[in-house]
């Protein structure tokens, strides 16, 4: 199938230097290029435009030394909206992906779309740090952080409770079908509950998380809470962990990262916890569970897991979740700054 002309717009400001023009125009092309899944190869032409008090360096000098090789034209424009010292580029390209626009720091007054709140979107395989990642970040930018995977495993631990077979969807659906799970923050701190009950020490144990990925791959549980999640991104700016964040529940989230480990460290991770806990819990044991759980989350028919096109890669085999968290926050921030 051949692909669509589309049209891409971004901006960036910059100072009126030859350092900070490149840095900008560079980390613009770099965003643009990321968010909509495409390379020199599918770009026709891409025009810029200058903001008059930018004359320390021609942004398309800095493309074409940054080693770019597109149709190029570039103009002056005058100042917009109170803005200062911004570049405007406009990329045509043949592409399948939705068209993402790209405004970064003062530059996001120029669009119109943005709206005052942002998504992140953090997926990856069971045990990667996600939810230790995600609440730090949404406590450092202050910001929602919404844990998709206690809502799967709340549903999960429901079905175990009422001796239903996780793999039988049918039986799934009816077990689940008036079970309202819900979020409520206490403290700041997220609690998950079904029908009014508060279950939230209750769904962080081995059997727990097989469930979950069980009920996970059942198309009616995945629409009863698709609509849970995306409430409550549309009135705040947040932060959701899962497996199909960035292509499923949020695809139009601004900032997508995929963080991940080798089955072994994520291993050694899980079962750090669970001792830590009192739980008595065997590595090997813990091992076989990430390793099926793996094989189950990124094999199943309904969503599964997968790192989006648009997605920033994280390995965190040797980092530690404060490295993690540092650089998440320095890369959102460096969008909004």
């Amino acid at each position: 199938m051949s692909k669509k002309t589309v049209t891409i717009h971004g901006a960036v400001t910059a100072q009126n230097t030859q350092e900070s023009v490149t840095a900008a125009v560079i980390r613009l092309i770099d965003g643009l290029y990321l968010k909509n899944g495409i390379s020199d190869a599918d770009v026709a032409g891409m025009s810029i435009t200058v903001a008059g008090d930018l004359t320390g360096f021609s942004p398309d000098r800095a493309i074409r030394e940054a080693g770019h090789n597109v149709a190029l034209k570039c103009a002056t424009e005058h100042t917009k909206d109170g803005v200062n010292g911004f570049i405007r580029v406009t990329v045509t390209a043949q592409s399948d992906n939705p068209v993402f626009n790209v405004y970064l720091g003062g530059a996001r007054a120029l669009s119109a779309d943005l709206t005052k709140y942002h998504s992140i979107a953090l997926d990856g395989p069971s045990g990667a740090g996600k939810s230790t990642v995600a609440k730090a970040v949404a406590k450092k930018l202050n910001i929602t952080y919404l844990d998709t995977g206690a809502l799967y495993r709340a549903l999960g631990l429901t079905c175990l409770n009422n001796g239903v077979d996780v793999r039988d969807a049918k039986a799934v659906e009816q077990c689940l079908r008036d079970v309202k799970v819900g979020l409520d923050y206490e403290n700041g701190v997220q609690r998950v509950t079904v029908d009014g009950v508060d279950v939230t020490a209750k769904i962080r144990t081995p059997e727990v998380s097989m469930a979950a990925s069980g009920v996970s791959a059942v198309p009616y549980v995945r629409e009863k809470l698709l609509g849970i999640q995306r409430d409550i991104a549309t009135g705040s700016s947040v932060i959701l962990d899962g497996r199909d964040i960035g292509t499923v529940v949020l695809p139009s989230a601004e900032f997508k990262f995929f963080l991940t480990a080798s089955a072994e460290v994520r291993a050694k991770r899980r079962f750090d916890e669970l001792t830590a806990k009192g739980q008595k819990v065997v590595y090997e044991d813990v091992l076989n569970d990430v390793i099926t759980r793996d094989r189950n989350d990124s094999t199943r028919a309904v969503a599964p897991l997968k790192q989006a096109y648009d997605a920033v890669k994280i390995d965190s085999d040797n980092m530690t979740a404060d490295q993690v968290v540092g650089f998440i926050i320095d890369y959102v921030e460096g969008w909004l700054q």
